[in-house]
């Protein structure tokens, strides 16, 4: 009886592998030979641009750099290599920001700033960057809308405000795909952006600018958000650090027009950073005030006591699968934890997630926006016209984006199937991990695919969104490059409010196996 099925299972691999195959061949053909981004123009530069937004921080207040010079560093960072990535919506705000590093360095110069003043300016004189649809007071929003080209913002997202409260200085904003919904950063208004360890492929989605943007030395951290893995996967695309806080950690308002007032929303802002040591103290920003005392970012964790799980495979069909050099980086972790604590990393078995990919679109539909009068900017779309209009060149959305309008006219999901798998899921996970317990769960079947891969197999995902749809944090770490010079990496998953065991996880993993990987080659002396 059980032949049939696992019939059907070889047959759906192999047809994985072959189409996988054929469209790397392909597209590698259309887009032709490999390049990657620059490298720094001097060696002072690399010294300035490679260090940690923490790093950065204490070296303005002790006086050992100037917030002018970090500025001025990456703003020109900016100006030479976005020609190649085209990551940039707005920016660099040279002007504005130097002149704002030029009075801290002031106000420091001549003692202005006391010792609580410093305590509450964790980030003074730190460059850094978000996405373009969170709300920059007087800078662009476009959502990477045509109709929103030459739309600003009032005010300030929350999570900027915040940031800005905190010393940092905003340097540019980044592009997303047309309203976040798409795992490519691509839009008729700007293009499509370009990762740095090859610039043929993507760089992931929605907070894909800012990927390539952190991952090239271009900023000195970055904010995005996460409603399906939009952290999560530029991350894992471009080799750098991020996180998907618990549901509601952190105040959406300003990001993608939301209130900060909904309610059972997948939505979460977060860091994304080069190094692991950044996460959290950007999260101490960022974490709702009510929060904090939940969160207990600064209790101490020992990840020697810890209980570690893992597991192999999202069980997904229409997922591709798992291919050799990614079950290697899992081994790797699982062998390091085992050394580490001296304990088994346990094999976990959780129940539905072969409809994750299901759960996420129901749960997105319970979402308070609506994708149609997003993308229409207020204006109700007809998917057939957008599709007429695009075969005849004349659409102002991406193919990815007309898919989305789509996909809103085909048979909506079981909801009693879909509410019953979500909660079942989440009870057997939340009570697997307990208040002590990490699950290490894969990133995705394969290392960043060539542009356009997405519009003929998108599926893989699902493997960031099941923590979306369950509301668990979850950090987004690379473990070095694959066989093509692609960043590979894994997620670390926790308990509803222990994002502290995430982050904790994450910067041993870092010092374990070093974390960010350059791009470009690294200059000497």
């Amino acid at each position: 009886m059980a032949f049939w099925p696992v019939l059907l299972d070889a047959l759906i691999t192999l047809i994985h592998i072959i189409t996988d195959r054929i469209l790397e061949f392909a597209l590698g053909w259309y887009l032709g030979p490999h390049k990657r981004v620059a490298t720094f123009a001097t060696v002072d530069q690399q010294v300035i641009l490679t260090k940690s937004a923490v790093e950065l921080a204490t070296a303005i207040r002790t006086g050992k750099l100037k917030s002018y010079d970090i500025v001025k560093a990456y703003c020109e960072r900016i100006n030479i290599v976005n020609r190649e990535l085209n990551a940039v919506v707005d920016g660099p705000f040279e002007t504005e920001a130097l002149e704002e590093a030029r009075a801290i360095d002031e106000r420091l110069a001549s003692g202005q700033y006391s010792d609580e003043e410093l305590l509450s300016l964790p980030f003074l004189g730190v460059p850094f960057t978000t996405k373009d649809s969170t709300s920059v007071a007087g800078k662009r929003l476009t959502l990477g809308l045509v109709a929103r080209k030459d739309m600003r913002s009032k005010e300030d997202a929350e999570c900027v405000r915040l940031m800005k409260k905190s010393g940092a200085i905003i340097i540019a904003t980044s592009n997303v795909p047309e309203v976040n919904k798409w795992i490519e950063s691509r839009n008729m208004l700007i293009g499509g952006t370009n990762n740095p360890y090859d610039l043929r492929r993507s760089v992931g989605g929605s907070s894909g600018g800012e990927g390539a943007l952190i991952s090239a030395c271009c900023t000195g951290f970055g904010l995005g958000t996460d409603i399906g893995g939009s952290i999560r996967i530029p991350a894992f695309n471009c080799g750098i650090f991020g996180h998907k806080p618990t549901s509601g950690a952190i105040n959406m308002a300003g990001c993608t027009f939301r209130t900060g007032k909904e309610l059972n929303t997948m939505v979460c802002a977060g860091p994304m950073t080069r190094f692991a040591t950044d996460l959290r103290p950007i999260m101490k920003v960022l974490v709702e005030p009510s929060l904090q005392s939940v969160l207990q970012l600064d209790k101490e964790v020992d990840v020697k006591k810890l209980r570690y799980f893992y597991v192999p495979s999202l069980g997904m069909r229409q997922c591709n699968p798992i291919n050799r050099e990614t079950e290697r980086v899992m081994y790797n972790v699982r062998k390091h934890l085992e050394q580490l604590t001296g304990q088994d990393v346990h094999l976990a078995k959780l129940p539905e997630t072969k409809l994750t990919g299901k759960m996420w679109r129901y749960w997105m539909t319970q979402e308070p926006a609506s994708f149609n009068q997003l993308l229409g900017n207020g204006v109700q779309l007809n998917p057939f016209v957008e599709l007429f209009k695009k075969l005849l060149g004349q659409s102002e959305f991406s193919m990815a984006a007309i898919y989305s309008l789509i996909d809103s006219l085909l048979p909506k999901e079981n909801e009693k199937l879909i509410r019953s798998a979500t909660k079942k899921c989440k009870a057997a996970l939340q009570e697997l991990l307990g208040e002590n317990g990490v699950l290490i769960f894969h990133s995705s079947p394969r290392t960043a695919p060539f542009h356009y891969y997405p519009l003929f197999k998108f599926l893989d995902f699902s493997y960031f969104s099941l923590f979306n749809v369950l509301g668990l944090p979850a950090t987004q770490v690379p473990m070095g490059l694959d066989s093509k010079g692609m960043p590979l990496g894994i997620q670390v998953v926790s308990n509803l409010n222990n994002d502290r065991l995430c982050l904790a996880v994450a910067e041993e993993l870092e010092r374990a196996f070093g974390g960010w990987v350059p791009p470009f080659p690294l200059k000497t002396k």
